[in-house]
């Protein structure tokens, strides 16, 4: 299934060919068959060097994925939450979707600069005046 080309969305497919997995043994649940089987599977993708994604993706992807991309630039997704290979090999494909899925969000629009009202401001610099009365009476009394 690694063959199997892994279609993120409409205009993003990365081909079965960029994808490499590696089946290792598992710890956790699943009594004599976690000794025998190598259920977990390691999915590498060389993220970097893709030329199915392009530069913006690229560089979000590599943010996101943090300590799971060596410094070559290929991302290693581990799964071993299920005692199937199978099921494993599946989530750890859908992982990498959603990791590039959110690495393709277009970016969020410019903030826009805002002024604040004149009776807002008037209204901050009252308050202000008030806390200094306060804190003016607080200090020792002025003796005649």
């Amino acid at each position: 299934m690694a063959s199997d080309p892994l279609e993120i969305n409409s205009r993003i497919t990365i081909a079965g060919w960029e994808l490499t997995e590696q089946f290792v043994l598992a710890g956790g649940p699943g009594g004599q068959n976690v000794n025998k089987v190598s259920t977990a599977v390691q999915l590498y993708f060389n993220l970097l060097g893709s030329p199915a994604l392009n530069d913006r993706v690229k560089q979000n992807a590599a943010k996101l994925a943090g300590r799971r991309m060596s410094k070559d630039g290929v991302l290693m997704i581990e799964a071993s939450r299920f005692r199937s290979q199978e099921r494993n090999r599946e989530a750890a494909r859908e992982r990498l979707k959603e990791l590039i899925l959110e690495a393709a969000k277009p970016p969020p629009p410019p903030r826009k600069k805002t002024k604040p009202s004149k009776g807002a401001i008037e209204r901050r610099l009252k308050e202000k005046s008030g806390r200094s009365e306060v804190k003016k009476m607080r200090g020792k009394p002025l003796g005649d």
